[in-house]
């Protein structure tokens, strides 16, 4: 196999950057280019970082740190160099260009992570779950990433497809006494089997919604009626000018969204449009938007002007988001805005101030706390991924017809076909089966060097 090398670092100017190599020839390569600060060859050692200097021929490029790791115990699984340099754009180039010179080549986009999975350094879900590391932006999903790579989610899955092996062993044993009529377990067990792995399977699948919110930022819509002081919450919430904000009502006719981490958890905060009925085709578009904000959110804010009575028409207001979307998954708060201007009422809940920035505080406290309590209630893993999460749904839905035909008394043959479909659907989340095409998915989104 080739030896392959790449810039491993982020582009651009920097105090250091890593070169990396990998393949049979990273050693042989590396200390050819390397030679102490007296000019003597270099002799890379196993685990241990060694400073010298970088020659391309007789031509000094850098002073460098190579650390080297011997197959199988490296990231790759093969023979790995890690060359320390000087962050200049033109070193890190000059030094790829003499490494390709002499026979190694750029690496493509996750080359390096393929072929940790190729040599069974980890599996297919592992592999993902360091594209996934790299990218987190939070606490949560740095937990999440850190979990799935560190393999615990690879041994829940294991653990499942052991026991769909066992079940499918179980029947298959049956067929090669299929002539005495006998039976290794009553229908009854089975369904029961079955059931307890369906129920695994559709929590697994259930906790996708949190997962997957948790890793990509929990999207929270901002909703209530014209100019009741959403966008200056959007504000307040990001301590920024990021909406527009007039007295004139309608001024937002779009979503606005901005981002923004609270207690380790990363959140997406959506300006919507106020909600009312409108003649005018961008208010209506903008008020459908909102709808819309409202429905794919997991966290809802409510907002209304306390200056104006809590009368029946803002209760229909808030109606009409709860009558429009399912509420099942969802949190729903009322936020009284406008507590620094003449009011009548003391309304129960949260009560801010946008414009003087009061209470906002207590807010994020409160939307962190119930985010947090969410993801503490999905004990053990969260399904973060979407290519997982379409595989466990097939998973579910094999297990469903494996079920159906326990229950009208099917042959062995043909309730073991289901499982083999569970099987293999489970097997492509960990790359028990995989394809081309799967591959070069998972890989394609992870950078050059890694």
């Amino acid at each position: 196999m080739d030896t392959i090398c790449a810039v491993s670092t982020p582009p651009g100017v920097g105090g250091v950057a890593l070169v990396r190599l990998s393949g049979g020839a990273a050693k042989e390569v590396a200390e050819k280019l390397l030679r102490t600060p007296h000019g003597k060859a270099v002799v890379l050692k196993d685990h241990k970082a060694q400073y010298a200097h970088l020659y391309d021929d007789r031509a000094f490029v850098d002073d460098v740190v190579a650390t080297f790791f011997a197959a199988p115990h490296s990231y790759t699984g093969e023979d790995v160099v890690e060359i320390s340099c000087h962050g200049s754009v033109y070193v890190q180039q000059r030094l790829l260009q003499v490494l390709i010179d002499n026979g190694t080549r750029l690496a493509e986009a996750g080359e390096f992570t393929l072929r940790a999975f190729m040599n069974r350094r980890l599996d297919l879900s592992q592999a993902e779950a360091v594209a996934d590391l790299i990218e987190s932006r939070s606490e949560t999903a740095h937990r999440l990433a850190v979990s799935q790579m560190r393999g615990g989610y690879a041994q829940e899955l294991e653990k499942l497809r052991q026991e769909l092996i066992d079940l499918a062993a179980l029947l298959e044993l049956e067929l090669d006494f299929s002539d005495e009529d006998l039976q290794f377990a009553s229908r009854e067990h089975l369904k029961d089997t079955v059931g307890a792995l369906s129920d695994k399977v559709a929590r697994l699948v259930a906790s996708f919604q949190t997962g997957n919110a948790l890793k990509e930022g929990i999207p929270v819509a901002i909703v209530g009626r014209p100019n009741a002081g959403k966008s200056s919450l959007l504000n307040a919430l990001v301590a920024e000018e990021r909406a527009i904000v007039s007295d004139i009502p309608g001024t937002t006719r779009d979503t606005v969204e901005e981002s923004m981490t609270i207690d380790g958890i990363r959140f997406r905060f959506i300006d919507t449009a106020g909600l009312r009925q409108s003649d005018d085709p961008i208010e209506s578009l903008g008020f459908d938007r909102a709808i819309k904000a409202a429905q794919q959110a997991r966290f809802i804010l409510f907002v209304r002007d306390m200056s104006v009575p809590f009368d029946e028409n803002a209760c229909e207001d808030i109606s009409y988001i709860t009558d429009r979307c399912d509420m099942k998954d969802k949190h729903l708060f009322i936020v009284h805005n406008k507590c620094d201007m003449p009011h009548n009422s003391t309304p129960q809940g949260i009560v801010i101030s946008a414009k003087q920035r009061t209470g906002i505080d207590e807010l994020k406290r409160d939307i962190a706390a119930v985010a947090r309590k969410e993801a503490g209630q999905n004990d053990g893993i969260l399904l973060t991924n979407s290519r997982h999460y379409e595989a466990m749904k097939h998973v579910l839905s094999a297990l469903g017809e494996v079920r159906k035909s326990l229950e009208v008394g099917l042959s062995s043959d043909l309730v073991v076909v289901d499982i083999r479909d569970a099987l293999y659907h489970l097997g492509t989340i960990t790359g028990k089966v995989t394809t081309d095409e799967v591959l070069s998915s998972v890989f394609s989104r992870f950078c050059i060097g890694k």
